[in-house]
């Protein structure tokens, strides 16, 4: 008799969710644990320096958001005395600007969540749900190809101070990050695991990881101060709710956009009969790019009437709905590091958990092995332009854990990485599943596309005439030759079966 099943962007982190499930602990249990491992074996994309989002549907009791993410500092220091480098991502055929340094780092909220939840839905010991991240940061994880990928890709932030280098530059040649095959071990992320676990979450907030923090911040030209740690607080959100077809949505809602964006461009499919045209076909891409695009036309002019905060019912009014489906029906068009677990146990408890810490800021909490965010470092993040950020507010974030029923008790448990892709993997993997009737792995591999502003990106395996056509709609266009980590990482169960996705080294386990 199976206990649960979990999808996952890395064996590691599937695997202790798999490990947790089997020793009979629920899926919030397992979903913690693997969040703790995810900040080892997957150190760019999570860590107890950042932030995210759970999406939580007890087997008793309505679905329920805990925000844990980042909240800008409740005082800014002078642009002037900041410490806010600029490094540059290469990925290979395009590069993209970053920021590090102790000016980049907004409030971590990381570490308040995973206590919260614990008190509230956990049933297994910390110290049980914690083993798994303590053994592995201890002994070792040997990295995989895509994970020696992405430090390549952000190799500056990785190589930005003496700890950090220490932990993750190459023996062979300690100019560039460790590459596949090579351990990463880091001892000191074991040991604060071990002690937060004792002593809990004040350790961070108040205690001694938190001093450390403020002092470094205050020293090398941070914002943060003791204040803004002790003021932190994980929020309980209702998920935004909508129905697409006969299934009912819950995700993640304002200030997050993410979820509001999904919202919108479904509810402009929802009046299109999608599936009269084969998946794939021109047909079928025109009408889910120009979604897409009228989705972010929407946000951008909600954004500029509102002064830069997205309401639901400003996006999902009947008019406005009307006026931007008209659009779609009629027009044809002339790497935020991130990481998505899915997870559902016997019981009927699902939990579906998306994590950031940007790319990090470059530096270390010092003895700890964390490294902080850099959420006031991030263009998608910061729309208005770096140091204009408001004071003492939670960050928007593209990041999307959803949860999906039908009154058949058919359930959907999905989300993902990916930055502004997030939105538009979802869309399509929920398109795929419920238009399509895709089963859950033919859904979440199958090739996509992502419209952001003129630009069209378009993935591999679609027809090259299909592709021809629908490019000469959009003035910039882009075509890449194979499935890629750009286009998200949907990691989701569908059922009693789920998927990791193929683009982001995803694991799919069930036990």
């Amino acid at each position: 008799m199976w206990k649960g099943i979990v999808a996952a962007g890395h064996r590691h982190t599937a695997q202790a969710a798999a490990d947790l499930l089997a020793e009979g602990g629920n899926a919030f249990d397992a979903v913690l644990g693997a969040h703790l491992v995810a900040c080892v074996a997957e150190p760019v994309l999570a860590s107890l320096g950042g932030g995210g989002f759970l999406l939580a549907a007890p087997e008793a009791g309505p679905p329920r958001v805990y925000d844990f993410f980042a909240q800008t500092p409740r005082h800014k220091r002078p642009a002037a005395e900041l410490d806010f480098r600029p490094i540059v991502a290469d990925f290979g055929t395009a590069t993209q600007e970053f920021h590090i340094g102790y000016g980049t780092i907004a409030t971590p909220g990381a570490v308040r969540g995973w206590f919260q939840i614990h008190r509230e839905l956990g049933s297994m010991p910390m110290r049980e749900i914690a083993a798994p991240a303590v053994r592995l940061a201890r002994e070792g994880v040997r990295l995989d190809r895509l994970q020696a990928y992405i430090f390549g890709v952000v190799a500056p932030i990785y190589l930005a101070s003496a700890p950090v280098r220490a932990v993750f530059a190459s023996a062979q040649d300690p100019g560039r990050p460790k590459g596949e095959g090579e351990w990463i071990r880091n001892p000191a992320l074991a040991d604060t695991i071990e002690t937060l676990v004792i002593e809990g979450e004040d350790l961070f907030y108040r205690g001694e990881i938190g001093q450390a923090l403020v002092a470094a911040c205050t020293r090398g030209g941070g914002h943060l101060t003791r204040e803004d740690l002790d003021a932190y607080r994980m929020v309980r959100r209702r998920p935004l709710t909508f129905t697409y077809r006969d299934w009912t949505l819950f995700t993640n809602p304002p200030p997050a956009s993410g979820g509001v964006l999904i919202a919108f461009a479904l509810s402009l499919l929802a009046g299109i009969a999608v599936p009269q045209w084969p998946f794939g076909s021109y047909e079928h891409l025109r009408v889910l790019a120009e979604a897409m695009a009228q989705a972010n036309t929407a946000r951008l002019e909600a954004l500029a009437r509102r002064g830069g905060s997205l309401e639901t019912e400003l996006l999902l009014d009947a008019e406005t709905l009307r006026r931007y489906r008209s659009a779609v029906e009629n027009r044809a068009r002339s790497l935020q590091g991130t990481t998505h677990i899915s997870v559902m146990d016997r019981a009927g408890n699902r939990a579906a958990l998306t994590v950031s810490n940007g790319e990090g800021c470059g530096c270390f909490i010092e003895g700890t092995g964390i490294m902080p965010n850099n959420m006031l470092g991030e263009d998608d993040l910061n729309p208005g332009g770096f140091h204009r950020w408001r004071e003492d507010v939670r960050l928007t974030s593209m990041m999307s854990p959803s949860l999906v029923f039908r009154s058949t008790g058919d359930v959907i448990v999905t989300g993902s990485g990916g930055s502004n892709r997030i939105r538009s993997a979802l869309l399509q993997v929920l398109v795929n599943l419920i238009d399509y009737g895709m089963d859950v792995e033919e859904a979440v591999a199958s090739p996509r596309i992502h419209v952001e502003g003129d630009k069209l990106s378009v993935e591999g395996g679609f027809d090259p005439e299909v592709v021809d056509r629908l490019t000469h709609d959009f003035p910039e266009y882009e075509v890449w030759d194979t499935l890629n980590l750009f286009f998200g990482g949907a990691h989701t169960l569908a059922g009693e079966w789920g998927a990791g996705d193929p683009r982001r080294a995803g694991v799919c386990m069930r036990v």
